[in-house]
């Protein structure tokens, strides 16, 4: 069965790993910089993972595992080599409610951790449901280099002028017209011609036509 693709809020938010290898290392990074509270648990703690997670803020408690580890937390992921922990883990999360991912065992995961590009605030996941994380990250290399950094800002100024929009005109019919006028290849084209300053009075004319 298909999954039900989010972006989800972990500011503040108990997030707990298991592992502390080269695979958890990775995780833990990219868990810290969505501000999620991390907690890692690991009989070791090994080189790579110290290295690359020395400066992140997040708990480690050196030791074996114990359920009580996981209360409050919102989401846990298992990366161990030993098969029968992330069984146990996984049936933990279950009993708690708690959304599980264990690493490289599909049927072990509530949820996948897509491929993703990131050009400011745009983000473009790709997932293939956990049958080939590999598929994915090759297309995220190809798409990597159609996606610029431009993007991104182009995304970011359309965000000022859609909230600028939303406050002054209530009609939801003319504001849509405003925000497909706003994003097609004409609009983009003029920000990556002209610039952002340029573009914002392309904006600004396109909002009073069709207003």
């Amino acid at each position: 069965m298909a999954k039900y693709p989010i972006y989800i809020e972990l500011g503040g938010k108990r997030v707990v790993v298991i592992g502390a290898g080269s695979v958890a290392s990775r995780k833990v990074a990219v868990l810290c910089q969505a501000g999620a509270k991390v907690l890692v648990v690991a009989k070791e703690i090994q080189a790579e993972f110290a290295e690359r997670c020395k400066d992140l803020d997040l708990e480690i408690i050196e030791g074996e595992y114990s359920k009580e580890y996981l209360a409050g937390a919102v989401m846990v992921m298992a990366a161990t080599n030993v098969s029968e922990l992330n069984t146990r883990i996984y049936t933990d999360c279950n009993e708690l409610n708690v959304i599980c991912n264990v690493v490289d065992v599909p049927e072990l995961c509530d949820f996948y951790v897509p491929a993703k590009i990131e050009r400011g605030p745009l983000q473009i996941a790709i997932g293939t449901n956990g049958t080939s994380p590999a598929y994915s990250a090759k297309l995220r290399r190809q798409l990597e280099s159609m996606f610029t950094e431009t993007h991104g800002q182009f995304v970011a100024e359309m965000g000022i002028v859609r909230k600028r929009v939303i406050e002054e005109i209530a009609d939801g019919g003319k504001r849509k017209k405003i925000f497909e006028a706003l994003v097609t290849d004409e609009s983009f084209d003029c920000f990556v011609n002209n610039g952002a300053e340029a573009w914002r009075v392309y904006a600004e004319k396109l909002v009073v036509e069709n207003s």
